[in-house]
């Protein structure tokens, strides 16, 4: 699968903390698998941290979707921040909740946009990353006499062994790179003369790029 490009996702948590003149920036990261999900984790940092003064958040999926949210300080100043951090770490599937103190002296625009932004830095660098490919799972169906073509093709593709059945035709179940799923269609069906079936089923999975 190494030929496929992958999509670094966040595997794991984190959390990390700066202050700026007395004001004091609680950043933490979640995984997420929808924007739902992320405005849940920020409503529990709201009440982890009850007294804080703002609960600012941040999130962007590998499919592109992203909101944020600035939680009453000024326009611009916080979310975006946020979101940025995010797009420079190269993560995606992941929530950045910051949670701010005031600390009594106001910090422009300007210095609160990057105390936000230094807050999620930190944040997401300590956030255990891995590369992963959208993958679909498929069922093979065919004759007995074409398991030597069908392995090859299999093979070939990258493709990850899930579950065998033995009955009139053997069927194996394979996870592969949602790119390569025609590829190998394509290959089985020239292969064995068009004797074997692929079946593709439901649902999408992330696979690693290395195996």
């Amino acid at each position: 699968m190494s030929s496929v490009e992958g999509i670094r996702v966040a595997a794991g948590s984190a959390e990390a903390e700066c202050r700026v003149k007395g004001s004091r920036f609680i950043a933490i990261t979640r995984p997420v698998s929808d924007l739902a999900q992320a405005a849940g984790y920020r409503e529990a940092e709201r009440r982890r941290f009850h007294d804080a003064t703002h609960h600012v958040y941040a999130a962007l999926l590998r499919g592109g979707d992203q909101r944020f949210d600035d939680d009453g300080e000024p326009s611009g100043t916080a979310g975006r921040p946020t979101l940025a951090a995010i797009e420079r770490a190269g993560l995606s599937d992941v929530a950045v909740i910051v949670t701010r103190y005031f600390g009594g002296t106001r910090l422009g625009t300007g210095g609160l946009g990057r105390a936000y932004g230094e807050a999620a830095d930190l944040a997401l660098e300590r956030t255990a990353a891995r590369t992963v490919v959208p993958g679909r799972r498929v069922l093979l169906k065919y004759s007995y006499a074409d398991t030597g073509a069908v392995t090859r093709s299999v093979e070939a593709n990258g493709a990850t062994r899930l579950h065998e059945r033995y009955g009139d035709l053997a069927e194996l179940e394979v996870a592969l790179p949602a790119a390569r799923v025609e590829v190998l269609r394509a290959e089985v069906t020239e292969t064995t003369g068009g004797r074997a079936e692929l079946v593709e089923l439901p649902g999408e999975m992330l696979l690693p790029v290395d195996t």
